[in-house]
């Protein structure tokens, strides 16, 4: 398969809310977007991951598979995952090759038709079992002002999914104030709902669990002050996407 590495933030060996049956977590590192509420800013730097080969990787993973059934499989997550695209490619070959499920958790920023990234992301999709999709913010102002990075690649990536029969879940985190507004989660049920392949829709209230990581790396918190959603305003939300 040749030399390539991959950089892995850490590793969870019974994952069980990030894709369907018990997965083999693995957060790569490496992330460009910035979000305010990311709960994981300690792996936004890309070097500063364990190096591994595909083959080392899915030999670990391989330790667990009694555990998966037929539901289960792996999962890769991050930090930014199609920041590591060539390594994601080899390690979803070398797991369908063993007919392991594979999962792709992704927030989509690095996606372009240009290339070379294109032709690599087709490829990667053919050995990609389900997408879990995380939509920061369906309005590009508010995406750009939450994240530091645009959404329109992401809804292009989502629309490519969509026409090919990719399957996907949507994920949105739930933040009191701009993104929980109901204008903006009605744009996103319409948007949803121009998809052909979405299976489920989660929403991920927003919390401050993380809030020590950027604490420890010296980093000022944007959203210092903003609550948990209510149990209330999430299921307001689920009911306007949808989500029974």
């Amino acid at each position: 398969m040749g030399e390539t590495k991959g950089y892995v933030h850490s590793l969870e060996s019974f994952g069980s809310a990030d894709g369907p049956g018990v997965r083999y977590v693995i957060f790569l590192s490496g992330c460009a977007m910035r979000c305010q509420f990311c709960h994981n800013p300690d792996t936004w730097e890309i070097h500063s991951g364990t190096e591994y080969s595909p083959e080392e990787l899915l030999k670990k993973a391989w330790r667990c598979h009694t555990y998966w059934g037929k539901d289960g499989g792996i999962t890769v997550s991050g930090g930014e995952p199609l920041l590591q695209i060539d390594f994601l490619i080899e390690l979803f070959t070398l797991a369908k090759e063993k007919g392991i499920h594979t999962t792709l958790d992704t927030s989509g920023n690095p996606f372009t038709k240009q290339e070379p990234f294109y032709s690599k992301w087709k490829k990667l999709m053919e050995v990609t079992d389900l997408v879990m999709l995380d939509i920061k913010h369906i309005n590009e102002e508010v995406h750009k002002k939450l994240t530091g990075c645009t959404g329109k690649n992401i809804k292009e990536m989502a629309r490519e999914m969509s026409d090919m029969g990719q399957p996907m879940w949507i994920r949105h985190v739930l933040v009191p104030g701009d993104n929980s507004q109901d204008k903006y989660l009605i744009e996103m049920k319409e948007f949803i709902d121009s998809l052909k392949t979405v299976e489920r829709v989660e929403i991920l209230p927003y919390h401050t669990l993380g809030v020590f990581k950027w604490e420890k790396l010296g980093i000022p918190y944007p959203l210092e002050g903003v609550p948990t959603p209510t149990e209330e305003e999430v299921k307001h939300a689920k009911e306007i996407l949808g989500i029974n």
